[in-house]
């Protein structure tokens, strides 16, 4: 389920002429045993409302006074949440002569044309407040305060995310707060300026719209309506006219393929970092440590210490939390079990929550191998809102690549694995261009659809969680860098950048002459170190015929300009990245 929650405002929308009809009374009573959770965001103060309207006990949290009081009908426990209204600004306004003048909490409410009253007594007195204008109404608040601030304190108090809300509502001061809502509508007798907003007009006026919105929720959590929204579409390049290719930011399953050194990660990152300026949360499950420094999230797990699945469930319980799930210490073997264990308690999780909204499996085919052992996954039929990233689909389990509506192919082989993905899919293979696609570039296949070649930009965050684990941290025994020699005489290991230098400047010249010959710098630089740039270097030294010490120094000053490596590496290990 989507949209777990419905936000509804009160006066013009529930409310005609303060009075919510049965059959609305009704709906929202509909919303509640679907598991839904109910909000009502209003202008009114709570006692005024409580006169109006006698079921605030079908909703978990009301947001009243236009965001400055939050009350939990359940425990009857009302909480202030701005500062309390300046009793001298009331007296001023008394003074003045405004009426009518309501004083809740946090609000002081008149109608028009008393705004120029009101006005020149915040000025005169120096206060800090805000007025909003609603219908006529004159609504005066501590700055920063409206109804996207009050829902935003509901939401957390329930661990909901906005990105899992439907808002319905019909006046200037509902503004802010459907903004904030994954779904925004208006019932028909809303003002233009909300209608011109929101995402979807209900047909009916005041409680006949929202029970509209109600039966279209419950017959199909929206899925007809939001499906056709552009704004739940995120782009991840553009084609070859311009025009922005897109992946759906809820509902399906994409898989990403390429060799390293194609742009995978560049692609997948990109699509992440979209993800997460959307405000979706994510949980990365992350097999070879490539996101030890997750700056945008909570890493968990390293090649010492293997994630507690209470930990995992713990951090994702806050909406706003993003995690990097690390497998470095688990055995290889062990991978698939593991994450099988995982993925029951993600899924569970998100029957009644909604999140984590999207489930990111980098190296996916380390933990959803393509053989099949006893304790093999059994993987959800209905399972959605999943990124596979792998270097072939063949890799990876069937079923799991048969998940995928849309692919992404990135590299020389694009063409490859489409007709790969097609096969394993049984689907009719696509057209597909007869050109090798370019360096930067990559194929998009959705089911049912044509092929679409499209340009992958850069990401706005530099990979410096590749930079700084490969400059000065510990890749591991089976993807270090081992000096060995023409006859296999050494045996010395570099596990980051920083020791590789160390010992390319002590080893003999044959021993270097002898790795480089071989492209070995080539294949460490491009396969675990995952620097195109710096792989393409080594390989030009590969054909020129250089002295050793020649050679060794042109690729020592290429990492040591990409990576800063410190002038006391040698001594204290360390090293900066760029």
């Amino acid at each position: 389920m989507r949209y777990m929650a419905l936000a509804v405002d009160f006066d013009g929308t529930i409310a005609l002429d303060g009075r919510v009809d049965d059959p609305t009374r009704a709906a929202l009573e509909s919303v509640r045993r679907t598991g839904r959770r109910l909000l009502l965001v209003t202008g009114r103060q709570l006692d005024d409302l409580r006169q109006a309207f006698d079921r605030l006990d079908l909703f978990d949290f009301v947001v009243a006074e236009n965001g400055a009081l939050l009350f939990e009908p359940a425990r009857n426990e009302k909480t202030l949440l701005s500062p309390p209204i300046d009793e001298r600004f009331v007296a001023e306004l008394q003074r003045r002569g405004v009426r009518p003048l309501a004083v809740g909490e946090g609000i002081v409410s008149t109608w028009e044309p008393n705004e120029k009253a009101v006005l020149d007594a915040i000025r005169d007195i120096g206060l800090e407040l805000q007025v909003i204008f609603n219908k006529g109404a004159v609504m005066v608040l501590p700055s920063g305060t409206n109804k996207a601030s009050g829902l935003a304190q509901a939401l957390q108090r329930l661990e909901l995310s906005p990105r899992n809300l439907v808002g319905i509502g019909d006046a200037e001061n509902d503004q802010a707060f459907l903004r904030a809502c994954e779904f925004s509508a208006a019932v028909e007798n809303a003002v233009p300026a909300v209608k011109e907003q929101v995402d979807f007009v209900t047909r009916g006026d005041h409680g006949l719209g929202v029970r509209q919105l109600i039966d279209a929720l419950l017959e199909d959590d929206l899925s007809n309506l939001s499906r056709r929204l552009e704004r739940h579409f995120l782009p991840i390049g553009q084609d070859t006219r311009g025009r922005p290719v897109t992946l759906p930011a809820y509902g399906e399953n994409v898989l990403f393929a390429g060799a390293s050194g194609s742009g995978k990660s560049t692609l997948a990152k990109g699509f992440v970092e979209r993800l997460i300026e959307r405000g979706y949360q994510l949980c990365i499950i992350d097999p070879e440590g490539d996101y030890e420094e997750f700056e945008e999230g909570v890493v968990l797990g390293d090649r010492h210490s293997v994630p507690k699945l209470d930990e995992i469930l713990q951090i994702l319980k806050d909406p706003t939390a993003n995690l990097a799930v690390s497998l470095l210490g688990v055995p290889l073997a062990d991978r698939p079990q593991f994450f099988s264990t995982i993925l029951a308690s993600l899924v569970e999780m998100r029957a009644t929550s909604g999140r984590p909204h999207w489930l990111v499996l980098d190296e996916a085919h380390h933990i959803l191998p393509a053989a099949r052992g006893p304790e093999s996954i059994a993987w959800p039929a209905q399972l959605r809102n999943v990124l596979f990233i792998t270097v072939e689909p063949g890799t990876m389990m069937p079923e799991a690549v048969q998940a995928a509506s849309t692919v992404c192919a990135v590299g020389e082989a694009a063409q490859d694995v489409l007709i790969e993905f097609a096969r394993i899919t049984g689907q009719k293979q696509p057209s597909l261009p007869k050109r090798k696609v370019p360096v930067g570039d990559a194929l998009a296949w959705r089911r049912g659809a044509g092929v679409q070649r499209f340009t992958v930009p850069p990401t706005r965050l530099m990979h410096r969680r590749h930079r700084r684990k490969y400059a000065q941290g510990d890749v591991g025994p089976d993807q270090s860098f081992y000096f060995r020699g023409p006859k296999g005489r050494l045996n010395l290991r570099a596990q980051n950048l920083v020791l590789f230098t160390q010992l390319a400047e002590g080893v003999d010249d044959e021993t270097w002459t002898y790795h480089l010959r071989r492209g070995d710098y080539t294949a460490w630089l491009r396969d675990v170190v995952k620097d195109e740039e710096l792989a393409k270097t080594a390989e030009g030294l590969e054909k020129r015929q250089l002295p050793p010490k020649r050679s060794r120094d042109i690729l020592i000053d290429a990492i040591g300009s990409r990576y800063t490596l410190s002038s006391t590496s040698s001594t204290d290990g360390s090293a900066g990245a760029k």
